[in-house]
């Protein structure tokens, strides 16, 4: 399951909580208006319900359990791996130092003199790639020349600031092949709409022959 699938489900389960709880609390709500209606304002007063309201306290108690637990089993299932992409802190990652600059993106392979630039326009061609390994934990480092800039790739619900004279390390792990189109979400500028970069997983062997392509791509 991907992490979009994740991110999906666990929203899909967390609305299908918040519609049952807004409506047992509109309901409650009419209901008790309508008794205390037929009620003298004395009665309305003196009555308590402490059994009522211990049930009540009770249901938003599981609600919030409920909840809890629901978005607890979908990070963990991030964390552990089960998805297309998750969050990794293993060792022995591909670092990547990728820097935001009005109005483009640029990514230098540590150790390996690899470094990828390319054209930033509107109707997506020449953008940059940052091409990644599958199976394997890839440290990106983001930084910026200018102003704020944000990294996000939306179909993988992935998105991390970048700075001026301050590093945001972000480290990824990709089990397939497959290409994503990431952007800027912060704005930046007046060429800020097309400050787009595509994102592509290859597999290991793939990634390994395309590193000695030459050391610009």
């Amino acid at each position: 399951m991907s992490f979009l699938e994740v991110f999906q489900r666990t929203l899909s389960w967390q609305a299908v909580v918040a519609s049952v709880v807004f409506g047992l609390i509109a309901l409650t709500l009419l209901g008790t208006l309508a008794v205390s209606r037929r009620r003298s304002p004395d009665r309305r007063r003196r009555d308590s319900r402490p059994v009522l309201e211990g049930v009540y306290a009770l249901l938003l108690a599981g609600t919030a359990g409920v909840i809890v637990y629901v978005t607890a089993s979908a990070h963990q299932e991030v964390r552990t791996g089960e998805t297309g992409y998750h969050v990794s802190n293993r060792p022995g990652a591909v670092r990547v130092d990728v820097t935001a600059f009005q109005w483009c993106w640029q990514f230098d392979y540590a150790d390996t003199g690899k470094s990828v630039t390319g054209t930033c326009r509107e109707g997506n061609e020449g953008l940059p790639t940052l091409v990644v390994p599958t199976g394997r934990p890839v440290e990106l480092r983001l930084t910026s020349n200018d102003v704020v800039h944000a990294l996000w790739i939306p179909d993988l619900a992935v998105k991390l600031d970048t700075y001026p004279d301050h590093t945001n390390t972000l480290t990824m792990s990709f089990d397939r092949e497959g290409r994503w189109l990431g952007r800027c979400a912060e704005f930046c500028g007046e060429h800020h709409p097309a400050m787009h970069f595509n994102v592509r997983a290859v597999a290991p062997q793939e990634y390994q022959q395309w590193l000695q392509q030459g050391p610009a791509a």
